[in-house]
């Protein structure tokens, strides 16, 4: 229900372990939510410019007493921990990672494209690699058996909405999670700085798994050890490589445009 702007007092973030509610902050973050899984919103709030532009998810909230309050930026920005808020804060249902046991066998035939994220972890960078990968069609998004990584409402917003547009699997021990995809079709590719073939000199199987490493530190190397393929980006040499980002996007634009 709506509820007037009361004094400045921000109630306390929702639980931001791998279950329970999210906090998410950003105009195209939230409207994608709405769109793919209205029921988990849980509350919404927003400054008075907003209100012509979220009429619809304002209505839904009414019609089934989901509350709404319009707020200052002010209260937004300590609601988001962010000044990056759009106008807008929801608390919502975290969706959890299926297995990749449960989630495999129902993936269709043909081309597809998965992301392996072997230690990744900047919020920021989570999300430019979820928005790329919702633009480039990626299947899903596998995450290390031991991986804290979870989505934040920074890496949401970021996503641009990319966040909704593929799921979070999560793996098993990498030996065995190996063998499911290699008998699904698919081959795993190492994605390395240095001493990998030249990407766009590369066929680009039509069931391809990147495998990126972590910003800093890169690949484990027993892992790209275990890949079918090690890729390198090939550059002018005037930086020492992109970050993982950029080349997640470089990446599935590469694959896009072979293996289709």
């Amino acid at each position: 229900m709506h509820e007037a702007a009361q004094a400045p007092s921000a109630p306390p973030a929702p639980r931001a372990g791998r279950g329970g509610e999210l906090r998410l902050h950003g105009f195209n973050a939230v409207q994608a939510v709405f769109a793919r899984r209205p029921g988990a919103i849980r509350k919404v709030y927003l400054n008075q410019s907003r209100i012509p532009h979220l009429q619809p998810l304002l209505k839904w909230c009414v019609a089934r007493r989901v509350g709404y309050r319009v707020v200052t930026d002010d209260e937004l920005g300590k609601l988001a921990a962010s000044a990056h808020h759009e106008g807008v804060v929801a608390d919502v249902l975290r969706e959890q990672p299926l297995s990749l046991a449960e989630w495999l066998p129902a993936l269709p035939a043909g081309p597809q494209c998965l992301l392996w994220l072997d230690g990744v972890g900047n919020p920021h960078n989570f999300g430019a690699i979820l928005r790329s990968a919702a633009h480039f069609g990626v299947a899903a998004v596998l995450l290390p058996e031991r991986s804290s990584l979870t989505l934040s409402g920074a890496a949401a917003r970021v996503a641009e909405g990319g966040a909704e547009a593929l799921p979070l699997v999560r793996l098993g021990p990498v030996v065995d999670s190996m063998a499911l995809l290699r008998a699904a079709g698919f081959r795993l590719a190492a994605t390395v700085v240095r001493d990998g073939s030249p990407l766009f000199a590369t066929p680009a199987p039509q069931r391809l798994v990147y495998v990126l490493g972590a910003e800093g530190e890169g690949m484990d190397a027993d892992l790209a050890g275990a890949c079918d393929l090690r890729v390198s980006i090939p550059g002018t040499g005037a930086v020492e490589s992109l970050n993982v980002a950029a080349a997640t996007a470089v990446l599935l634009a590469h694959w896009a445009s072979r293996a289709t």
